[in-house]
């Protein structure tokens, strides 16, 4: 059976997903007046382009990533994603039922929450049984050594083709998302510094809103 999506039903998608303020946050370069999703389209091509059977992305303040990868996997008939975030910055992600009717209500159900950290996830059953990872996207504390457990910790999931995509990843930035008493400094882009350095990727970043690298190995 063929599956069809027309450049209309995308827009009126996004067009309903804007009607939730906060789907226009955290430095994606969205922009609302002219339904544009600004970073976002690259990670919806991409999903579309690659088509990956699972998408894995880690931390999202109200589900932006997740939900535009969700809608490029539903859009290609097949896939998931899962969602790994531990609701450290409020309790939106705690309750399981709330979860599911959040992503539900824009139309993408393809979403599975886990409520852990990544180093808590990897110790998991899910972990173990999980797939080949086509997609990684790497939001979650933005520090050198989080945004490399991340990435590693993934490694043995991917294949050749598997993209990485890192987050806030363009230069240092102080944040308060904590609380002002647990604020820090994004040290993402330091990460990116050393795979740049390293023969085994390939490193490509666009510098528009809070930045945006990807990563893949390097043809053998």
């Amino acid at each position: 059976m063929r599956f069809e999506v027309t450049t209309l039903e995308v827009q009126d998608w996004i067009d309903r997903l804007y009607k939730d303020p906060s789907m226009a946050e955290m430095g994606h370069g969205q922009t609302v007046a002219d339904s544009n999703l600004g970073l976002g389209w690259i990670y919806y091509a991409l999903g579309r382009a690659l088509k990956p059977q699972i998408a894995v992305v880690i931390g999202s303040y109200r589900g932006f990533v997740p939900l535009v990868l969700g809608k490029a996997l539903l859009d290609n008939g097949f896939g998931e994603v899962h969602f790994i975030d531990p609701s450290l910055v409020d309790d939106f992600w705690k309750e399981r039922k709330s979860v599911r009717d959040h992503f539900c209500a824009h139309g993408v159900p393809n979403i599975i929450h886990h409520l852990a950290t990544t180093e808590e996830f990897v110790e998991t059953e899910a972990y173990k049984a999980l797939g080949s990872v086509g997609i990684l996207f790497v939001d979650g504390y933005h520090s050198e050594e989080h945004a490399r457990f991340d990435h590693e910790a993934f490694l043995p999931k991917m294949h050749a083709e598997t993209v990485t995509l890192f987050h806030d990843s363009v230069r240092e930035r102080l944040t308060r998302m904590y609380g002002d008493d647990q604020a820090y400094v994004h040290t993402v882009c330091h990460y990116m510094d050393l795979l740049r350095e390293d023969s085994r990727f390939e490193v490509a970043t666009f510098p528009m809103a809070d930045g945006l690298t990807l990563v893949k190995r390097a043809p053998l």
